[in-house]
């Protein structure tokens, strides 16, 4: 049914839930798993460190390569206890846009997500999950 299973992976508790669910799906349809994560760039509020020093954009931005390529070391071992195959993919750009083109890229059938538990009904259709459901033709699966 799935060959190629994408999940987008950063370091919250929802994509942490949707990694174990991928997973388990890709271990038991022996599909393979493309992790998926965007580096966006760093918050506007980071020119205010500039003012102090001129290199905190590049210590920012080392330290988040590092923590990506933790978590995909991490996520290449989860995945090997269930003997699944992984490519990682690292990007850089629009959290919706890169995704959406790598899926298309790779001919990924099902993308796994994780949701974010929110108190309003409407700010639940300007998710991101939402906004990537319509963008692409694969199977998409939240997870709370």
């Amino acid at each position: 049914m799935f060959t190629k299973i994408g999940i987008a992976c950063d370091e919250s508790a929802e994509a942490a839930r949707a990694l174990k669910a991928a997973i388990g799906l890709a271990s038991a349809l022996k599909a393979q798993l493309h992790v998926i994560t965007v580096a966006e760039g760093p918050p506007a509020y980071t020119a205010y460190g500039l003012v102090g020093d001129s290199s905190i954009l590049q210590t920012i931005g080392e330290d988040r390569l590092t923590l990506y390529a933790d978590l995909h070391k991490k996520v290449r071992e989860m995945a090997a206890e269930e003997e699944v195959a992984v490519l990682t993919h690292l990007l850089a750009g629009d959290k919706v846009d890169t995704i959406v083109r790598c899926v298309r890229e790779h001919k990924i059938d099902l993308l796994v997500m994780g949701l974010h538990h929110r108190s309003s009904r409407i700010s639940r259709l300007w998710s991101t999950v939402y906004t990537l459901s319509q963008e692409l033709s694969c199977s998409v699966l939240g997870v709370h």
